[in-house]
Parts: structure tokens; C-alpha cells; sequence
């Protein structure tokens, strides 16, 4: 049975308590645990606490836990590396408190959403955006199956590919998949009352600077004293401040070529890896593990690797079927995967040809001990390495000898002494068969902006559109990476003077790909669609920048379209 407190217990939460560090040493890092309801209260909420407090006094940072929503000034946030709410629900920020908190996320800061976090806002679309799903419905509390689908961040990396344990599994509004990078997700067959059949229920995404982290689990007091789900908060929370890396892109259409099973591989030369845990490891050498199953042109290869300490590895790409594993090395290029080799044989490079970045590659690296993802990006005769989710290298092949269009894939055991781990290795194709990308997003969505303002209109899609908008003003949109977009169009309606809407990758200065005229439609409530093909290159998120010179509220925005 749910116990709810009583209010004196409540008051007594209320008031913020700091759980200093253990360490001789200062903390590394501060956390806010923020626990207000306004809504459902759980009776977990002081287990959450402890259990955050035990964390940061065996992982050396320093907790706040408060119900106070005056914590959110910017003053106070600026203090934090990272902000959990705990089973937060209803409408537990005013506005002010709202702008500081969206301002310090979206500035750098980190947010950890546990359970009824979901249950929290829901006439914010920013805190929905950056919280991934809002909750729905869920079944009586119960034991089931939760799949790992990323075992190398440092919240799921500790867990096998399935889970079994008793909780209360929420059911969400919508599905998050393409806005956030899954970790876990619910085998609904293994229990009952699961309506959604795609279920992610565990996932992180970039969140513009900052980042962020959300788990469904945590519902019952028993959950806080589980070792397993206490590594699941732990590695939630250093990611989302900062104190670990993790690709947390949003990653789709990706084809797995080795989750436990070797089917398709072939070892060229000496040496071998174990296969043992979803998990290759190195052992002996010099050889190369090759997919000899299928040969790739351009394509997105991701993969996870760990290093025990000063060891050495690579992976392969383009190069010709064959068992001697010297035909990679002279015919193909290697990532570099060493920790301590010259610039243009460390980690990153494209071994002998290109060093990487060194500072974006130190930056995004977790050290030895600790997993990483690389995504090695083949598009023509460009290759780009990406560490965690950052670029660090980007090479373009001249030698008419080699072809990156074309050859194999695989992973190198340098020697006995070299000890280097792989999982979860996936292929996406990028063919040219491949059917433009298309993302349609409703303009009041963003997740930063500058002047813009929600706006009820009857016509638009969902009844609301971006509006009072005026020259000079900006909207961002974390979610939408403007890398290979082709093309823009937007629905829009103008009772004003119109304007254009410049199309820009980063910030609202960043690169202008393109812009396009809206004309004055007659109403608010008379939409057109206008177009524009874009130009030139660009990696970061997108923004839309407003301009006219007629005045106030030039446009309203109901939707935008993006195709790649």
C-alpha cells in the first residue's frame, strides 16, 4: 500500500539540508536534490534523499536537498553541476523560478528527472522538451524485464542486457526515441499493462549546453537500497554534471553487427578476442577481428570500447577482404585507440595520416577503466571521428591507392600486453538509395528563445504557434541538428507586416544556411507555407531568427519542416 506523509514531515523536508563530502578533499562537485510535489506525493522521496546523500559521500560531492522552489534563482543554480528532481509533481516552479532554471540548464548546468519527474509541468513545453515524455497511465506495481540498450554510459554500463525487478513502469504520452538516446527500454511482454511497444524508459540527451538524464524507475522505497539501481542514479548524476562523457545523441536506424554473437566475423593473423558478456576483448596479436560478412561504402559505424590502462588497439575502416591483417594496415586507415602514443597515434587519430584535436579529444575522453563510443562517420572519401558524441577528428583521403567508398570493418588486438574491450558495434548505411530524413516541429517547441512567445490560435497545429514576434528575435531548438539539412519550410500566418526567417546553425548569429520571405496572410488565423533551400555545411543545433521592419509582431510560426 502507498503511504503518504504527513505534513509535519513535510515541513521538516522543506527546509534545505547540505550533506557535505566525506573526502579530506573538497567536493568535486555540488548537487541539488529538489523534491517539491504538488501533486501525488511518493512515500520513496526520503529513501531518494539518502540514497543521494550515500552517493555523494562515497563519490565525493556535496548534496543540497531542499522542497524550497526559491532555490531557483540564478545566483543559487549557478552553484550546482547538477539539479535531480526527485519524484517532483504538478506545477512545482513559478515563472521566474521557471526562466532561472531553464537558463542554467540550457547555459551548461545538468538535470536528473527520477520517476514522477515526468509527472511535473505540463504547461511548460521547454521542461517536456528537455524532460524527453511527459507520463501517462501506469499498471499496478510489478516485477518485469528492463533491457539495456547502451551499456557503456556510466548508468547502464554496470548491468546486463536484461534486468529483471519490481517497480511501478510508467507509461508515457509519447514515444522519445527520436529526441533522446536510449538506455533502457521494457520487455512489455514480460508483464502486464504496457501500452506503448517501442517503451524507453531510462535515456539522456544533450540539452542545448547542458545535459540531461531521466529514469522511470524509483517508484518504491525498496528501489533506493538496491545496489544496481543506486550505480543506475549515480551514473546518471556524474553524467548530467559533467564528471563523465557519453554519446547521448539520439540514435536511430542502426543495424547491430556485434552484440554478443560473432556470427559474420573472422579473426586475420595472430591473437583472438574472448567473447563473453556482450562484450570482445583483446588477447594476443598483432591481428584484426574483421565483419567479413558484408562490405560498406558510406555509413555511420558506432561502437564501445574500454581501455584497462596504457593499451593499444584501432579500428579499421575500408579496407580489402583478406586474412592477412597487414592488408588492413597498408590498404585501409585505423581510429587510433592509445592513450599515451605521439599526436598522430593516439587516441583519435587516423593512425599516421591526421592527430586529432587534442583539446575537443581530451575533453570528451572518460579515462582508462571506463567506456567510450566512437562514431566513425565514411561519407564519400571523408571520414569523421566522433569521442562521445564530439568531433574530434575530420580526414579527407587523397591517396588514389586506398578508397574509403569501399572495404571492411573491424577492431585490432595489438599484443598480449594490450588489453582493449569492444561492445555494442553498429552499422548504419547512408546509401544514396537512402529516402530524404524529413522533421516536422511545431514552432512553440522550442527550447531557447529570445522575445518569442507561446500563442493560442485555433487553426494551428496543436492550437498554438511561436508568436509576439519581433525583429531581432530568436527561437533555438535543441532537438533539431542542422548537420546535412537541404532544405526548410514553415507554416505561417501574419495579421502584421511579415518578415523573413533566417535559417542558422549553433547560436543566432551562427551560420545562415538559408532564409526565407513570409508575405502578410490577411488574419492570424490564415496560415501559408513558405520554402527554402539551404546551403553550406553545419553540425550544431538549430535557430530561427525573425526580421522585418514593420513594427511589433511581424509573424506567428505554427510549424517548421527540416529535410536531410
Amino acid at each position: 500500500m502507498l503511504r503518504r506523509l504527513t505534513l509535519a514531515t513535510v515541513a521538516l523536508m522543506a527546509a534545505a539540508v547540505v550533506i557535505p563530502a566525506t573526502s579530506a578533499q573538497a567536493a568535486a562537485f555540488k548537487v541539488l536534490v529538489f523534491s517539491k510535489t504538488a501533486g501525488f506525493r511518493h512515500d520513496s522521496i526520503p529513501n531518494g534523499v539518502q540514497a543521494i546523500r550515500d552517493l555523494g559521500a562515497a563519490g565525493d560531492f556535496e548534496v543540497t536537498a531542499t522542497e524550497d522552489a526559491g532555490a531557483f534563482t540564478p545566483g543559487n543554480l549557478a552553484q550546482y553541476k547538477a539539479v535531480v528532481f526527485l519524484s517532483t509533481t504538478g506545477d512545482v516552479l513559478n515563472d521566474g523560478q521557471q526562466s532561472a532554471f531553464q537558463s542554467y540548464i540550457d547555459g551548461g548546468g545538468g538535470y536528473v528527472g527520477v520517476h514522477a519527474a515526468a509527472d511535473t509541468e505540463y504547461d511548460w513545453p521547454w521542461y517536456g522538451q528537455m524532460m524527453g515524455a511527459w507520463f501517462k497511465s501506469h499498471p499496478a506495481i510489478q516485477q518485469a524485464t528492463v533491457k539495456t540498450e547502451d551499456r557503456a554510459h556510466a548508468a547502464t554500463a554496470h548491468l546486463g542486457p536484461a534486468w529483471v525487478r519490481g517497480d511501478e513502469w510508467y507509461n508515457y504520452r509519447t514515444d522519445p526515441r527520436s529526441t533522446v538516446h536510449v538506455l533502457q527500454s521494457m520487455d512489455e511482454s514480460s508483464y502486464s499493462g504496457g501500452d506503448m511497444g517501442d517503451h524507453p524508459i531510462t535515456w539522456c540527451h544533450p540539452q542545448a549546453s547542458g545535459r540531461a538524464f531521466y529514469t522511470g524507475l524509483g517508484h518504491t522505497q525498496e528501489s533506493y537500497a538496491d545496489p544496481a539501481f543506486r550505480s543506475l542514479l549515480l551514473g546518471g548524476i556524474r553524467y548530467a554534471a559533467g564528471a563523465v562523457k557519453a554519446d547521448c545523441r539520439p540514435e536511430t536506424g542502426y543495424t547491430a553487427i556485434y552484440n554478443g554473437s560473432t556470427t559474420g566475423w573472422s579473426q586475420a593473423g595472430p591473437g583472438s578476442f574472448t567473447n563473453s558478456d556482450g562484450t570482445l576483448t583483446s588477447q594476443g596479436g598483432m591481428g584484426l577481428l574483421w565483419y567479413s560478412a558484408k562490405e560498406y561504402h558510406s555509413y555511420s559505424l558506432k561502437l564501445d570500447w574500454k581501455m584497462n590502462g596504457d593499451d593499444n588497439s584501432g579500428v579499421y575502416v575500408g579496407f580489402p577482404a583478406s586474412g592477412d591483417p597487414n592488408s588492413a594496415v597498408h590498404n585501409g586507415y585505423e581510429i587510433q585507440i592509445d592513450a599515451t602514443d605521439t599526436p598522430d597515434r593516439t587516441t583519435g587519430a587516423v593512425y599516421g595520416f591526421k592527430a586529432p584535436d587534442t583539446a575537443a579529444r581530451d575533453a570528451a575522453l572518460n579515462p582508462p577503466g571506463q567506456w567510450n563510443t566512437y562514431e566513425i562517420l565514411v561519407e564519400g572519401e571523408r571520414l569523421q571521428v566522433f569521442l562521445n558524441g564530439v568531433k574530434i577528428n575530420d580526414f579527407t583521403n587523397t591517396d588514389p591507392a586506398r578508397s574509403l567508398q569501399q572495404g571492411y570493418v573491424g577492431i585490432q588486438n595489438h599484443s598480449g600486453s594490450d588489453v582493449v574491450s569492444f561492445r555494442n558495434i553498429r552499422v548504419k548505411e547512408l546509401g544514396g538509395t537512402q529516402p530524404p530524413v524529413t522533421t516536422t516541429v511545431e514552432g512553440e517547441t522550442y527550447t531557447s528563445q529570445s522575445g518569442v512567445q507561446p500563442t493560442d490560435h485555433g487553426g494551428a497545429s496543436g492550437g498554438r504557434t511561436a508568436g509576439y514576434i519581433n525583429n531581432g528575435d530568436w527561437a533555438a531548438y535543441a532537438g533539431v541538428d542542422t548537420t546535412g539539412l537541404k532544405s526548410f519550410s514553415a507554416r505561417v500566418s501574419s495579421a502584421g507586416s511579415g518578415g523573413s526567417i533566417q535559417v542558422r546553425s549553433g547560436s543566432a548569429t551562427g551560420t545562415l544556411l538559408g532564409s526565407v520571405n513570409v508575405p502578410v496572410t490577411g488574419s492570424w488565423d490564415t496560415f501559408q507555407t513558405v520554402s527554402a533551400t539551404l546551403t553550406g555545411s553545419a553540425s550544431g543545433p538549430l535557430y530561427l531568427v525573425f526580421t522585418g521592419s514593420g513594427g511589433n509582431y511581424l509573424f506567428d510560426v505554427d510549424t517548421f519542416t527540416v529535410t536531410r
